[in-house]
């Protein structure tokens, strides 16, 4: 793999206030290989939807900067397509055209009407909404709708996809789908993947790396766990495998006791070994989860 395929070297912000400058990221400093799969994890506040901004190019470092393939991120651009998790699908439009609209910004000089149409077929097929080409957002589930979502960005056919807690706003069992249908698209497109995520057993069973994030404000890198579990994952067969129950022990132990929040327990639900991880991660979610309105405070 590429090592400097990706690379968030030395980056700082600041955002202004009445107050005087609020510093909200302080020297993040993260190397991404091609094709891997990296969670951020961490407490509300801790600039973890921050760290997406500026490698999507939506914000601007301070200081410091993000390289991607050894070309500096200024500005958004296709080769970095975001999931959000708000599906943010056009109302008005079918799954059909609201993949076409992306495909028309990115390749409406240089493929054909066919070509488009195929490839559009192509990205619905593997998120699996084939069968929903011309339905409506308001015709279909929230699950379906963030499939026509990840559709649309991967029809750009991004060189590093970037995942805003995309799946944090539906059902355990909607969740569990779609956390196997990702881990499918990442295996047959080797896609790097950045994802944003409250749920611990989320981010152990996705990742290559789970990079765990100081609480804000000034927040960086606190600890980096490299997850050493063979592809392909099975979630049932996890629940019972040692090593993925110390996996999630260190990063809820990292979560509660190096780095609480006063608002937070120290003591975590723990989940029996024997529970499913979509179950553990139903009883985590009470306290992981931001509220809704926590994306602004993210950012911050």
């Amino acid at each position: 793999m590429n090592t400097k395929h990706l690379e968030i070297s030395g980056v700082d912000i600041e955002f202004p206030t009445p107050k005087g400058p609020f510093k909200a990221l302080d020297n993040i400093n993260l190397k991404i290989a091609e094709g891997e799969f990296v969670s951020l994890i961490g407490h509300s506040g801790c600039g973890k939807s921050t760290v997406l901004n500026i490698v999507a190019g939506l914000y601007q470092a301070t200081k410091g900067g993000v390289l991607l393939d050894g070309k500096e991120v200024t500005e958004p651009g296709p080769e970095r397509s975001v999931v959000f998790q708000n599906h943010s699908l056009l109302p008005w439009l079918s799954c059909y055209e609201n993949v076409e609209l992306a495909v028309k910004q990115v390749f409406g000089g240089t493929k054909s009407k066919a070509e488009m149409r195929e490839w559009i077929h192509h990205n619905l097929e593997l998120v699996h909404m084939s069968h929903a080409l011309d339905k409506r957002p308001d015709e279909i589930s929230g699950g379906m709708k963030q499939r026509v979502g990840i559709a649309r960005a991967l029809s750009m056919q991004p060189k590093v996809l970037l995942m805003d807690e995309p799946f944090g706003a539906l059902d355990a069992l909607t969740r569990a789908h779609l956390q196997d249908s990702l881990m499918e698209i990442q295996k047959s497109l080797n896609n790097t993947v950045i994802m944003i995520t409250h749920d611990v057993d989320e981010a152990v069973l996705l990742s290559d790396r789970i990079v765990m994030m100081t609480n804000g404000p000034a927040a960086s890198v606190g600890e980096i766990l490299e997850i050493d579990l063979p592809r392909p994952r099975d979630r049932i067969q996890l629940a019972d495998d040692p090593l993925y129950n110390r996996y999630r022990q260190a990063v809820l132990s990292f979560l509660y006791e190096k780095h609480s929040k006063p608002d937070v327990p120290r003591s975590a639900p723990q989940a029996t070994a024997s529970a499913a991880p979509e179950k553990q991660a139903d009883r985590q979610e009470k306290v992981l989860k931001e509220d809704p309105a926590g994306s602004r405070e993210d950012a911050a």
